[in-house]
C-alpha cells in the first residue's frame, strides 16, 4: 500500500540522476524568478527609452533592448510570473476538481460514473485550444477568465485518468475489509484509495501544468489571455518574431525558457512518479 512512510523509506539515500539534478535546478530558478522577480531585475522592466530602441547584449543590458528601449532580461524574469503562475492555478484546480470527480466516480460507479465520462468524452471531442481562442475573443481576453476556460478544458482528463485507477482500487480486497469494518465510504475514498491513486494524481498535476503553461504561451502568442504591455514568455516570443535579424535573444530567451521549464517538469515528474509508484509496490 502507497503511504507516506514507504515514499520516506525509499526517498532516503536515494541517488538522485544527473538530468533531474538539472531539471531541478531549472525549476528552483523558475520558482525564484516567480517569487522574487522585482528584486532580481536589474531593470524596470516597463522603463522604455525610445530613443535606445533595439540593442544587442552589452555590459548595462545582458540580452539587449527590445524596439522600446526596454531590458530584454528584466521582461523575460518579469514575464516568469504570470507564464507560471497561471497555468500553476489551471493545474491546481483542475487537480481539486477533476481529480476530486475522478475518485468520486471511479469510486462509486453506476450512474454517476457514466454521467462524468459522457461529460469528459463530449469535452475532449472539442479542439480545446479553438474554444479558449473563440470564447476569449467573445468575452474579452483577460488572465483569470483563461484560467477559468484552461481548468474547465483540462478537467476531463482527470477525471478519466484518475476515476479509471480509483476503478482498479475498488475491486481489492483492503476496500471489502474497510467496509467490513464500518469505514464510511468518504474516510475510505480519502484515507485509503487516494494515497493508493496519489502518483497518478501527482502525474496529472504536472502534466496539465505544462499543458496549461504552453496553453497560455499560445494564447498571449496571439495577443490574448495577458493584458496589453505586460510581459509573459509568449507575448516576448511574439514581439521577438519582427526583432530577430536586429537582436534575436529578444525570441530566443523566452522560447528557451519555455522548452526548459517544461521538459523540467517532465523529467522531475517521470523521476518523483517512478519512485512514488516503486514506494507504494514495495510498502
Amino acid at each position: 500500500m502507497f503511504t507516506l512512510t514507504t515514499i520516506k523509506k525509499h526517498a532516503v539515500g536515494t541517488k538522485v540522476p544527473p538530468t533531474v539534478a538539472v531539471a531541478l535546478v531549472i525549476l528552483c530558478t523558475v520558482m525564484l524568478w516567480a517569487a522574487v522577480g522585482p528584486i532580481l531585475s536589474p531593470h524596470d522592466p516597463s522603463t522604455q527609452d525610445l530613443l535606445r530602441g533595439v540593442t544587442t547584449p552589452d555590459s548595462a543590458h545582458w540580452l539587449g533592448t527590445d524596439e522600446m528601449g526596454r531590458d530584454v532580461f528584466s521582461r523575460l524574469i518579469d514575464g516568469t510570473r504570470r507564464s507560471v503562475f497561471g497555468p500553476l492555478c489551471v493545474a491546481i484546480g483542475t487537480l481539486v476538481i477533476g481529480a476530486s470527480l475522478g475518485l468520486v466516480a471511479g469510486y462509486r460507479g453506476g450512474v454517476l460514473d457514466g454521467i462524468l465520462n459522457r461529460f469528459a468524452d463530449l469535452v475532449y471531442a472539442l479542439p480545446a485550444l479553438l474554444i479558449a481562442i473563440a470564447l476569449l475573443g467573445i468575452l474579452g481576453g483577460s488572465y483569470w477568465l483563461t484560467v477559468a476556460i484552461l481548468v474547465f478544458l483540462s478537467i476531463p482528463s482527470a477525471i478519466r485518468i484518475v476515476g479509471s485507477v480509483s476503478r482498479v482500487q475498488v475491486h481489492l480486497p483492503y476496500i471489502d475489509s474497510a467496509k467490513t469494518l464500518g469505514l464510511s465510504d468518504s474516510r475510505i475514498m480519502i484515507r485509503h484509495v487516494l494515497p493508493n491513486v496519489a502518483p497518478t494524481v501527482l502525474a496529472v498535476f504536472l502534466l496539465d501544468f505544462v499543458g496549461a503553461m504552453v496553453a497560455f504561451s499560445s494564447l498571449s502568442f496571439l495577443g490574448i489571455g495577458v493584458n496589453p504591455g505586460a510581459a509573459d514568455w509568449g507575448s516576448m516570443l511574439a514581439q521577438g518574431q519582427s526583432l530577430i535579424s536586429e537582436n534575436p535573444w529578444v525570441a530566443v530567451t523566452p522560447a528557451t525558457c519555455l522548452i526548459l521549464t517544461g521538459s523540467a517538469v517532465t523529467i522531475f515528474g517521470d523521476w518523483l512518479f517512478d519512485r512514488l509508484t516503486h514506494s507504494g509496490r514495495q510498502g
